[in-house]
């Protein structure tokens, strides 16, 4: 918080800090309103729950009133000495949104695999080229920050949100250091469980692939019927093994199996949206004006 309030200090500018706790189990919340007492900047929202990383963000992008935001994770592997040069960078080359490009990530290997493996299936998922060098550090002009509040949709992704609003985005490379204590929350699991929402919330590419095999098992099966067709007219009516049939069935059901199964993603995606909850709520608030949702 030091840090972040020295870099702010350097620029000569006012400034608010909105930290928001997750319903972290680590007693976080009593902190904020600890620092909020002798802080009038800084400000404070405790959701109800664990609602994850990106509807935490939207929680306080939303309740940021600046005609800039930085949005930073808290683990201090994002410098709080590069905004100043996040903010020149995006006044001098009069860009709206100037992501922080971490060159030498300071993860542990099974970090770096993991975030790949995420970046590389969403890209595939999405048809978007992802940058596993970016996330969500990074500075934001108001009208990129009011166009992301404006997005309804439950499973958000803050960075893929901000590239499809096309606003003028560049690039500013950073220095990333080492997770000062604790262990990041991602597993490659829940990584790879993100990245299938949000391409079942930005992608039909799913809903191609269930078509495509579709067609290739129309295909196949014309070619056994053709097939079967040539040996009766050559007089081989023998009839056809147990285990031909026995694969053919599991083949078959396994192909609609899937098929329905990637359809009722996009159905159970469609009926968490039309149920407008919000995506976050927050129970408790510090120095903010705005009561909780």
């Amino acid at each position: 918080m030091d840090q972040v309030q020295a870099a702010a200090t350097s620029m000569a500018v006012s400034f608010e800090m909105i930290l928001v706790d997750d319903a972290s189990p680590d007693g976080a919340w009593g902190r904020i309103e600890e620092l909020s007492r002798t802080r009038p900047w800084l400000r404070g929202l405790r959701l109800s729950r664990n609602f994850g990383q990106h509807s935490a963000i939207s929680a306080g992008i939303e309740h940021a009133t600046g005609c800039w935001t930085v949005v930073m994770d808290c683990d201090l592997q994002d410098a709080p000495g590069e905004i100043p040069k996040l903010y020149r960078k995006a006044i001098y080359d009069q860009l709206d949104v100037v992501f922080a490009q971490r060159i030498d990530r300071q993860d542990k290997v099974l970090k770096r695999l993991s975030s790949w493996s995420f970046f590389t299936l969403l890209g595939w998922l999405t048809g978007v080229t992802q940058d596993p060098t970016t996330a969500n550090f990074g500075i934001f002009h108001r009208k990129v920050i009011d166009a992301v509040c404006e997005m309804p949709e439950r499973d958000r992704s803050f960075p893929l949100m901000v590239r499809w609003a096309g606003f003028r985005t560049g690039k500013l490379p950073v220095q990333h250091r080492a997770r000062a204590v604790g262990e990041t929350s991602y597993t490659l699991r829940k990584l790879l469980k993100l990245s299938m929402n949000i391409a079942l919330g930005y992608s039909e590419k799913p809903l191609r692939m269930v078509a495509g095999t579709g067609i290739v098992c129309s295909l196949v099966a014309f070619v056994l019927v053709g097939m079967s067709l040539l040996r009766w007219w050559d007089g081989d009516i023998e009839v056809a093994g147990y285990t031909s049939i026995i694969g053919s069935v599991w083949l078959i059901g396994g192909m609609v199996m899937f098929c329905l199964g990637v359809v009722g993603l996009y159905v159970g995606q469609v009926f968490r949206n039309v149920q407008h909850r919000p995506y976050y709520i927050v129970a408790d608030a510090v120095n903010d004006a705005r009561e909780a949702r």
